[in-house]
């Protein structure tokens, strides 16, 4: 299988290094201004269909700050920021559409498009806090109209930076992206979406999430920086009729107020044929992995290879859950690998200081264990977890909050299969390291549980685990004396050795 992935993503990455010739066009040329005063969107417009006309080419950006609203790439163009280039979006949320196809709003589009790119090592900076404010304001004054949550004007009505829906051949490569009102890119329904090299600034308000592929085929997402307010490296399946498939992410960093690496919440077609190497997460909230198929859909053939996760609040979360719009179908999750993890979990909030915190309302709570729940009729299936180190804190009293051990109290933990899917989600659980529930052939090969204080519960617990073998598991607990680390309820099949 995994061979299978790297000779489709060696296909991918061949197509991207293929050179192109194409004519360099200045947009100063255009009349595009970069004085940080002018509002651009009807000149770059101009000049990208110019280009586009021409047969395709680059449009150079030098040095400067060029402001604009919507705008859209066409097929066989490439925006070149140069380094000192940025291009600025306006503070005014009127200077944006919200595209009628993809119902959303964003400063740059590109809808059906072919052969297209943004490059270089300049700027794309939504500079959305102000934006969000200003429409928010604009809302509060009767001005716009949206029904607010939280306070806040939707997603869909606050630019993201860049959106492209069902495009072919993308390149985004070298450049920064920060400061988005909204998510802050998205690729959707696209073919060959080569990332290479960016950095992402995404925490200047809610819901900015570091990079969203959405239901795309043939991607690469390499040697990048994620610091998002919400997920950092994100994967959707917003069509039943569709999926995200053949992926490699390789050499990222990620930080978030959420989760580093996501499949879902939306999960409506699945996830097959991924592949992740060498990602380094730090001072996240959520969890380092999260794969959720909660929505119908599934999670196939996924290979995790070398994470390292520095003061996170949780080191894997893996769910099957049943939300309405699943209507009716039934979600898996099977052959999962995830292995050389080095993993540390604080005792204290890891996002703690940053712009935008998660949610303070999941806190107080013992901590919690890394997870694998599935429900009872869509059972998460052939799982290896194998050279992994897990740290935490341990200190869970049962003064403070208590699951025990016992049929009955293990039998009232919710299946919450509705829920938003969140290691939290469930407050209390009985381990300190690793909770299955739910589950078919679950394997663990030399995996290292760490704890630094005594922990009333012990490391692992399965409840409705049917196969699997335990194979150098090995415990470290402080001031613990002799206790059993591993509890096994409703479990059938298992080796330990």
């Amino acid at each position: 299988m995994i061979k299978k992935i790297n000779s489709l993503l060696l296909l991918v990455f061949l197509c991207f290094t293929v050179p192109i010739l194409a004519k360099d066009y200045d947009a100063a040329a255009f009349g595009i201004q970069g004085d940080g005063k002018t509002l651009n969107s009807r000149t770059i417009q101009a000049a990208i269909d110019y280009v586009n006309s021409q047969g395709g080419g680059r449009l150079v950006f030098t040095p400067g700050a060029y402001v604009t609203g919507t705008i859209y790439l066409k097929s066989n163009v490439t925006l070149h920021l140069e380094q000192g280039a940025s291009i600025l979006g306006s503070n005014n949320p009127f200077d944006y559409v919200k595209d009628t196809y993809v119902k959303w709003t964003a400063m740059i589009f590109a809808i059906k498009q072919e052969n297209i790119a943004v490059t270089g090592r300049g700027t794309i900076n939504g500079r959305g806090f102000t934006t969000a404010l200003n429409l928010l304001d604009y809302t509060h004054r009767g001005i716009y109209e949206d029904d607010l949550k939280y306070d806040r004007t939707r997603e869909v009505n606050r630019p993201q930076n860049i959106i492209f829906r069902e495009c072919k051949n993308v390149k985004i490569i070298g450049i920064t992206l920060k400061d988005p009102a909204s998510w802050n890119q998205t690729y959707d329904q696209c073919e060959n979406l080569y990332v290479d090299s960016i950095t992402v600034d995404s925490k200047s308000y809610w819901n900015n999430d570091g990079i969203d592929v959405v239901d795309c085929k043939g991607v690469v997402i390499k040697n990048s920086y994620f610091d998002a307010a919400d997920d950092a490296i994100c994967f959707k399946s917003h069509d039943p009729k569709a999926i995200c498939q053949d992926v490699l992410v390789e050499n990222c960093v990620a930080r978030s107020s959420a989760s580093a690496l996501k499949f879902g919440t939306a999960s409506r077609g699945g996830f097959k044929n991924f592949v992740v190497k060498n990602l380094t997460v730090f001072d996240t909230y959520r969890s380092a992995i999260t794969f959720a198929a909660v929505d119908g859909g599934f999670v196939e053939n996924i290979l995790v290879d070398g994470v390292r996760s520095i003061n996170t609040g949780n080191v894997i979360f893996l769910r099957t859950g049943d939300r309405p719009v699943s209507n009716g179908r039934v979600p898996y999750m099977k052959n999962i690998t995830i292995k050389n993890v080095y993993a540390e979990v604080p005792l204290l909030k890891p996002d703690a200081g940053y712009s935008y915190e998660g949610p303070i309302e999941d806190n107080p709570r013992n901590i919690s264990p890394a997870s694998i729940i599935g429900l009872p009729k869509a059972k998460i299936e052939n799982v290896t977890l194998e050279n992994i180190e897990m740290v935490y804190p341990g200190a869970g009293d049962p003064f403070y909050a208590k699951v025990g051990l016992t049929a009955k109290e293990l039998d009232a933990i919710p299946e919450m299969p509705e829920a938003y899917p969140e290691f939290s989600q469930f407050k209390e659980l009985p381990a300190w390291g690793l909770y299955i529930r739910h589950a078919n052939n679950i394997n663990l090969k030399n995996v290292k549980f760490v704890a630094k204080a005594a922990d009333y519960r012990p490391a692992i617990v399965t409840d409705d685990l049917n196969g699997g073998l335990f194979e150098k598991v090995q415990f470290e607990e402080k001031n613990v004396g002799k206790k059993e680390q591993i509890f096994k309820h409703n479990t059938t099949n298992v080796q330990v050795k």
